[in-house]
Order: structure tokens, then sequence, then C-alpha cells
């Protein structure tokens, strides 16, 4: 075992598959997903209340995947590949500054959405470098395995950003669903999107 995870059942072999999406492919399509976000919310073509909308999803995408990565992504990095460490403490500091920044946004005309979307472009060129050593070395039951505890982490992460809590196991593990709750009751209250889903259903405009 080379990824850092619960045993599995005692029954299983070598040859055990369980069931889910693998990390891998989880986090290829989340990064797509928020490619396309940062290009729509610096399209000047995009009136201001849909462009208040998209800044909504975006935040809340980039906070869910931060604290699942952070939560599963960076220690497995970590663990399976050594040489990653690195890295994954820059990545960790980038992180922080992206959701910093986009705590900072002040609305649909600030000038710092293309600083936003240039973090989050950067933000998935940079794990997409990191994921390739983890996929050489992880086994596709450990990837899928990973993959199931990063759709719970997002579950209950928190979709607004919180810059200053705890970026690393265990305390993120414990405070960012504690936040997420929290959140999810704000959203609710003011009928904030946060979903892709949500912008899927509007017409644009």
């Amino acid at each position: 075992m080379t990824v850092p995870l619960p045993p599995l059942p005692p029954a299983a072999d070598d040859a055990y598959r369980p069931g889910g999406r693998s990390l891998a492919d989880l986090v290829d399509a989340e990064h797509r997903q928020l490619l396309g976000l940062a290009d729509q919310v610096t399209d000047p073509d995009l009136a201001a209340e849909r462009r208040r909308e998209v800044i909504d999803v975006l935040t809340a995408a980039v906070s869910r995947h931060l604290s699942a990565e952070e939560q599963y992504l960076f220690p497995a990095a970590r663990a399976a590949v050594p040489a990653s460490a690195e890295l994954v403490d820059r990545e960790i500091e980038a992180d922080a500054a992206l959701l910093t920044a986009l705590k900072g946004l002040s609305g649909p005309d600030d000038p710092a959405l293309a600083e936003v979307a240039d973090r989050v472009r950067r933000h998935v060129s940079r794990v997409a470098a990191l994921m390739t050593p983890l996929r050489a070395v992880a086994t596709d039951a450990e990837l899928i395995r990973l993959g199931n505890r990063w759709q719970i982490a997002e579950e209950a992460a928190p979709t607004r950003p919180h810059p200053g809590t705890p970026a690393t196991p265990p305390w993120n593990k414990i405070v960012e669903p504690a936040v997420g709750v929290v959140d999810k009751l704000r959203d609710a209250v003011t009928g904030r999107r946060t979903q892709l889903a949500d912008l899927e259903r509007q017409p644009k405009t």
C-alpha cells in the first residue's frame, strides 16, 4: 500500500476493485469545470448580474475543491511520492492565496477578477503536474478509494473561502465540515448559487 488509507475488508485481496470514481478522474473533471468558470467570469460580454452568479459558483466550487484536495490529495501525494513534499507545501500556500483573493472580491466589476481567474488556471496546471507521479505509483483501487473520500469531503466542505482554517490533517478534517455547515445555512437563507447546475438551469443574458 503506497497511499495511507483505512484497511480494506479482511476478505479483500490484491484484485479487489472498489466501486466509485478514481481520484484522478475527479480532479481532471473538476479542473475542466474550474477553467470553464474562470473563462466565464472574465468574459467582457457577460452581464453584471450573470457574472455575480458565476462568481458565487466559482467561489463555492474552488472552496469545495481545495478543501477535498488538502484533506486527501496532498497527504496521499506526500506519502506516495516523497519528492513532491515541497511542491505540496507551495501549493498549500497558493491555495490560501487563492481563497484570500476570492474572499476579497467586491462584486462583478472588481478588476481583481482577472487575477482570481489567473490563479485558478495556475492552480490547475500545478496540481495536474502533481497528479502525474501519483498516478504512476498508486493502484487503481487506491485512486478509487481516494476518489470516494474526496466526494464525501466535498459534500461536507465549505462553500465560501476560509483561508485561515487548518490546511492539513487531522484538523482540517474536523474544522472544514463544521465551517461547511454554517456556509450551507447561509447559502440556504440567501438563495446563493453554489453548483454548476444552478448556472446551467438559468438562461444566459
